[in-house]
């Protein structure tokens, strides 16, 4: 065959290695729920399911936040959203929104327990009411998102369960009692409903991220508090804690988010009770 038969024939059949086409929603048709969504980490992770398909039920304890979030994420995505207030720590509450969101879309593919708390305080110094309300909202509450979503998925024979927790819950930090605390007792309820579950089809696991520099819990509170704790600037608290990271820098939203959608997917099938690390290193077991 000449050089320019050769040539023609490339041409009609196309490109020797087309573009790839865009990667599919990894999560299509999931009806998910997200807790601690109005504002943060919750907001991005609720943005990141729709983008992946799923329709998504955002649940804070800010009615008119979590109502305005709700509306734009969307409007933005043009998928189904549900902006509900709910005290994660009221059973009543959370059953009822379990319930509107099954009548609603006929079901609860995915559980995200994100909400929560942080207080710091020298252990002498802790008062034992703050210290309950952080176990009450960071451990009785994803207990009891979970027990009101297992029924559902167990009737279902799918379903997934995941914790945001923290590197928190490997390693305990310094002022940080009863978030650490309420963290470790995260990563052993989640191992727990994970045994509970697995003969149902239903997966549970945990995600324990880093330090997320940028986000509201930091920039509106905790720099403060460590830098009075630590005896110096805000900024100096920053540097600090990304010098502890071996890569480099804090987590960030969209770092958590890869992982969250690789656990809810048919990827992950073979695996639960798994607490996976998003440090950058700096948490290693």
């Amino acid at each position: 065959m000449r050089l320019k038969d050769q040539v023609a024939t490339v041409a009609a059949i196309g490109p020797i290695n087309p573009p790839a086409n865009p990667e599919p929603m990894r999560l299509k048709g999931q009806m998910a729920i997200v807790t601690g969504a109005a504002r943060g980490l919750g907001e991005a992770l609720s943005d990141r399911l729709l983008r992946e398909g799923c329709s998504v039920a955002l649940i804070d304890v800010n009615r008119d936040a979590v109502a305005a979030t709700a509306d734009r994420l969307g409007k933005e995505h043009g998928r189904p959203t549900m902006g509900m207030a709910v005290d994660i720590t009221d059973e009543t509450a959370v059953q009822q929104a379990v319930q509107q969101v099954k009548d609603r879309w006929g079901g609860v593919h995915l559980l995200v327990s994100n909400a929560g708390i942080l207080d710091s305080a020298f252990i002498a110094d802790f008062p034992v009411d703050r210290w309950r309300r952080i176990i009450d909202v960071n451990l009785v509450g994803y207990f009891i998102c979970a027990r009101a979503v297992a029924p559902v998925m167990v009737e279902q024979r799918r379903g997934t369960i995941i914790q945001i927790n923290s590197k928190s819950g490997k390693t305990g930090s310094l002022w940080n009692s009863a978030y650490a605390a309420s963290k470790f007792g995260g990563i052993g309820l989640t191992q727990s409903i994970a045994l509970d579950l697995a003969p149902h089809g239903v997966r549970v696991n945990a995600i324990c991220p880093g330090n997320l520099l940028d986000s509201p819990l930091w920039t509106g509170q905790l720099y403060e508090q460590y830098a009075k704790k630590l005896g110096v600037t805000p900024e100096e608290v920053r540097k600090r804690y990304e010098d502890k990271v071996p890569l480099g820098r804090g987590c960030q939203y969209e770092d958590v988010a890869n992982v969250l959608v690789f656990l809810a997917s048919d990827e992950a099938s073979y695996m639960t009770g798994q607490a996976i690390n998003v440090t950058g290193g700096q948490e290693m077991r």
